[in-house]
């Protein structure tokens, strides 16, 4: 995991310095996207790249893309008219430092470079009817059917008492589909079979699934140092969560069945030997801190 996030990092700093005018706006883009993180999805994209056979250089443009949509969604994320928060990996978000009206305009500059970025990397690499495949399923994941739908959504109940299958269909598109969405890239770049792509599918479901549990149980058990955010922020902003649905200890016991459902489901397809990554992230989920 460690290499594949400094092959990423180094390619996609790269990538941000060529923005230049208005200055500010590409320091903003550069400061949103390379204060750390985790890099889960571009990895997600290379390692099934790799388990397909082919190699992670092939994947690169639209994982620079993916990141670049993710960062913008956290810029306005943290807008005071989302969850107004000061501070994101241990730093002021965005918007504090550039200002409200900077911020936006930042996000809204990394969702649109993204599809540029995709298409003119990956242009005379890969056939031009798989480019528009991944652009559709960028839109349609990026938008009102995946992260956008399950932002809205999320927005509309809050501080309201939610059915758990309201909870899951607002974390299966708002944080789901951007996990799920570097596996079926890398399934069309490395033209999976169908038997391939239905359990890389079902992994990158569960995955997502288990990244949001995590991500809700270390809003209550976490700390503002170990997060580099606040702590109980869904608490204060009244949203529903797995633990004030399920309590904590059933929450890390979801968690952990998700986890292992994730990992019998490609040992269904594939050699274990092959999935040594896929397990170490699968550990990685359920240990984060962060």
């Amino acid at each position: 995991m460690k290499n594949y996030r400094e092959y990423f990092n180094k390619r996609f700093g790269e990538v941000l310095t060529q923005y230049n005018t208005p200055v500010w706006m590409a320091e903003g883009m550069q400061y949103a996207c390379l204060q750390g993180g985790k890099r889960i999805r571009p990895q997600l994209l290379f390692m099934t790249l790799s388990l397909l056979g082919k190699e992670r250089d092939l994947g690169f443009p639209f994982a620079a893309a993916l990141e670049m949509i993710h960062s913008y969604s956290l810029v306005h994320d943290d807008l005071p008219a989302m969850d107004n928060d000061d501070y994101r990996r241990g730093q002021l978000t965005t918007h504090k430092k550039f200002g409200e009206a900077n911020g936006i305009l930042i996000g809204d500059a990394l969702l649109t470079n993204a599809f540029s970025v995709m298409v003119r990397g990956s242009i005379g690499k890969v056939p031009s009817e798989k480019i528009l495949e991944i652009v559709a399923l960028f839109s349609e994941y990026a938008g009102i059917d995946g992260m956008i739908g399950g932002q809205a959504m999320d927005v509309a109940y809050a501080g309201k008492q939610i059915s758990y299958k309201t909870l899951t269909f607002i974390h299966e598109h708002k944080t789901g589909r951007l996990l799920l969405l570097p596996i079926l890239v890398a399934c069309i770049l490395g033209d999976a079979s169908l038997e391939q792509r239905e359990a890389l599918e079902s992994y990158g479901k569960k995955i997502g699934l288990a990244f949001q549990i995590k991500d809700d149980i270390l809003d209550v058990e976490g700390s503002f140092e170990e997060l580099g955010k606040a702590v109980k922020s869904d608490e204060k902003l009244n949203k529903s969560t797995y633990p004030s649905i399920f309590g904590l200890e059933k929450s890390k016991e979801l968690l952990a069945e998700t986890l292992q459902e994730a990992r019998l489901v490609l040992e269904k397809v594939f050699k274990k030997e092959e999935l040594e990554e896929f397990f170490e992230l699968t550990e990685f989920m359920e240990k984060r801190t962060k």
